[in-house]
This record gives C-alpha cells, structure tokens and sequence, in this order.
C-alpha cells in the first residue's frame, strides 16, 4: 500500500502526534480525515492543508457520533483504507491520593478514551476497509493504534492510563489475526515520551529531567518521528500483529 493512495482516518488529528501524522500523510499525497474534539485547531489544520483533509468534530467515545462521522468520511472521500488511533489523555491519578481512593469516574473516563475509542473507530473503520479492492497481496487496509511506553513500565499515578494503553497493546495480535481474514493488517506503536503539548507546556527542567531518562538518543521524542514510523508501516506489508516500542530504550523508573 502506498500512502499517496490511501485515504486515512487519524483521530487526536488535531494536535501532538496526530497532527504530525496527518501532516506527514498529506503531504505525501494521502486523502486524510482529521477526527478529533478540538474544533477550532482541527478545522484550521483541514484549511491550511487543502482540499484533501477534511476535519470531522467527533467524540470517538460515543458509538452513533463516530458512525456520523464515518459517514461522512465515505461520503467526501468514497473508502477508508487507513486508521490512525492518536486520540488519548494522560490524566495522571493515584490509587491512593490525598482525597482518598481513585474515583471511579476518573479511571473510567481514561478507560473510555484511550481503549473503548479506539476499539470503536476501528470496529466502524474497518467495516469500511472491508469493502475495499485487495491489492496484489489481498490487502484491503491497515490500522495502527497508539499504546505507550508506560503499557510495559508504568509509573506511580499512572494506573489508569497504563491499564488503558496495556489493552490496546494486548489487543493487537487478536485483532490482527481476526482482521487477517479480510485483508486488514493491525499494529500498534508504544512511544516514550514524546514532545506533544501535554509535554510543552511543562517546565524547562522538567523537560530537560525527561530527556536525561531516555538513554540514546538523549531528548525526548519529535512528532515527525512518530509519523514516518506510521508511513513505514503502511507501506511495509510484512508488520502487522506487533507492538512497537519508539522510545528511544527508555524504561521509566517508579516516579
């Protein structure tokens, strides 16, 4: 599969690793649908980069909003061959905090956004992929779902969001084998600790201490990087059913 002629669905479109992608993809001549919450950044993103990336507003949590917006992806580019799962949050909690036990809304919500949505834009995804033309390999699409270093080495507070990001790893082999039989390949990329805006806007030394955690090279991850891992996959028929860890060695310490 070539990125120029797929049409991909990149949700968390609209900033962090997710714009990056969507950047990447146009720019190689991919048709491209941003899905995320953020209007006002998702839609300028659609207008800077032309007539070939649409923005779909859409809460991935919710299953008739994400079938709306599936939709209307078929109706402006006619197929899905390609899915992107960026959308994430990173709310940090304790299972013990200073107001007491870790509320259940809370570790829901993490639960909901980062695993259920994902799960549910590639059910509804990939019952579009399904209809597509095989190419000489019957390959019909290709998802890639996001983990996270802190799937493997979670750190305290990170309960809820490593559990979330736990199961989309451990999800991509029985999705991958089950997918097989229609043609559509599954991957998952677990990055470290990557310069996105949750990390931006914290403190210069506690992004220099970030960056010292990561063996080589010593910083903290690009965007772009993770993109052109998201091309090689695409176009590298041979990786599906695998997580793959982009961080740098990184092994998070306790806290």
């Amino acid at each position: 599969m070539n990125v120029k002629d797929c049409i991909a669905v990149v949700t968390g479109g609209a900033s962090g690793l997710g714009e990056a992608t969507v950047r990447s993809l146009a720019h190689d001549g991919a048709r491209v649908a941003i899905l995320d919450v953020q209007e006002d950044k998702g839609a300028a993103l659609a207008k800077e980069l032309g007539e070939n990336v649409i923005f779909v507003k859409t809460d991935i949590t919710n299953g008739d909003d994400t079938q709306d917006a599936i939709n209307k992806i078929i109706d402006s580019f006619g197929g899905i061959s390609v899915v992107v799962n960026c959308a994430g949050v990173a709310d940090p909690g304790k299972l013990l905090g200073k107001k007491g036990p870790l509320s259940l809304a809370h570790f829901n919500k993490v639960i909901q956004i980062n695993l259920v949505g994902t799960v549910n834009v590639t059910r509804l995804a990939a019952d579009q992929m399904i209809k597509n033309t095989p190419n000489e390999d019957g390959e019909k699409g290709v998802v890639i779902n996001t983990a996270s270093a802190a799937a493997y080495d979670g750190q305290i507070g990170q309960v809820a969001y490593s559990a979330s990001k736990a199961g989309v790893a451990g999800m991509t082999l029985p999705l991958a084998r089950e997918c097989a039989a229609y043609g559509i390949r599954v991957m998952t990329i677990a990055p470290g600790i990557f310069m996105t805006p949750m990390i931006a806007v914290m403190p210069e030394a506690v992004q220099e201490s970030l960056s010292r955690m990561v063996p080589f090279p010593q910083r903290l991850g690009k965007p772009t990087e993770y993109a052109q891992l998201v091309k090689h996959i695409i176009e590298n028929p041979m990786l599906n059913g695998e997580v793959i860890r982009l961080d740098g060695a990184i092994r998070m310490a306790a806290k």
